[in-house]
């Protein structure tokens, strides 16, 4: 491969890390939020206040966020019983085929959760309690639908080089 490929998979990998990072904080933010919820509702009738709300958009956040991580190490369910049963190079045209539809369909999700998110911020949409803008978090997921999109395509290139040689 080429020293420009490999620069490129290497920012993408460090983006799908942080991205990673992120839904971690997250996810320990949210069953931190969760614990207290409980510990203050059940011991001293004091529940946190909207906090349905902020753990649902934690959940977003820790969610989305790693799923670039998740396509980057490969982390997802994948059916190979069909796969087994071809040659290689065939099962290389198939995977190229496969990520070509994928960057497809995480591009068109970047761009239409863009719009989304744009018709949210513009209507000044909130969450039902806390009235926490919702914008932020839609165009989160465009961006991490984007991060797919790039992990995707660098997957697709290392498989049609294989193909190539």
């Amino acid at each position: 491969m080429s020293s420009k490929l490999d620069t490129f998979k290497r920012v993408v990998d460090s983006l799908s890390n942080w991205l990673n990072w992120i839904a971690g904080v997250a996810l320990v933010l949210m069953l931190a939020l969760i614990a207290i919820d409980i510990i203050g509702a059940k011991f001293f009738r004091w529940p946190v206040p909207g906090g349905i709300d902020v753990v649902g958009l934690l959940g977003v956040v820790a969610i989305g966020f790693a799923i670039a991580r998740t396509q980057a190490i490969r982390g997802h369910i994948e059916v190979e019983f069909f796969e087994e049963r071809i040659p290689q190079r065939v099962r290389n045209v198939v995977d190229v085929v496969i990520y070509s539809l994928g960057i497809l369909l995480f591009g068109l999700l970047a761009w239409k959760t863009l719009e989304y998110g744009y018709t949210l911020h513009s209507k000044g949409e909130v969450s039902m309690t806390q009235g926490i803008p919702l914008s932020p978090f839609v165009y989160g997921m465009a961006f991490c639908y984007l991060a797919v999109f790039l992990v995707l395509l660098v997957q697709c290139i290392e498989v049609a080089y294989r193909i190539k040689k």
